[in-house]
Formats: C-alpha cells, structure tokens, sequence
C-alpha cells in the first residue's frame, strides 16, 4: 500500500468520506427500491472510489470502479433483477 497520500488527507476528509459512502452504499433494506438507479449505483461506485483513493487504496481498483460507474451513468450496463422474483 502506497503511503504518499499519508499526510494529505485530513482524519475529517476520511471520516466524511466514510460517513458519505455509509450513507449511500444499497444494503438489505434498499437494495430492492435502488438496484437499478443509474444515479444512485454511479454515485455509490464513485464515492467507493474517492475512498480508496483517501486511504491509498490500488490505483487500479479506483479505475475499475469509475469506469463502472460510467458505464451505469451511460445505462450501458443494468441490473438484471433478483432470480426469485
């Protein structure tokens, strides 16, 4: 793990980051009602990967959920629906 981003983030920066990524990540009691909410699926990848990127996580994953985040904002990809329903 890289530490060059050690002293430029402030412990409120990551805290309001982590309090943002709680607030809207889906979980059991929204899945259903946001599952295929392109603003909200892009923006929960997208605040996943301003948290990352404040803790110095991999580059490449930061990539990866941006670039699925787009894809959702450009409604190239979709959820499918839950199989038992």
């Amino acid at each position: 793990m890289s530490r060059k981003g050690k002293h430029i983030w402030s412990e409120k920066a990551k805290s309001l980051a982590k309090d943002l990524h709680n607030e809207i990540s889906l979980d059991n009691y929204n899945w259903h009602e946001f599952r295929g909410n392109k603003q909200r699926r892009s923006a929960e990848l997208i605040i996943s990967a301003i948290s990352q990127l404040i803790n110095d996580g991999d580059e490449i994953e930061i990539e990866n959920l941006l670039n699925q985040a787009i894809l959702w904002i450009r409604e190239e990809i979709k959820d499918k629906g839950c199989k038992s329903h």
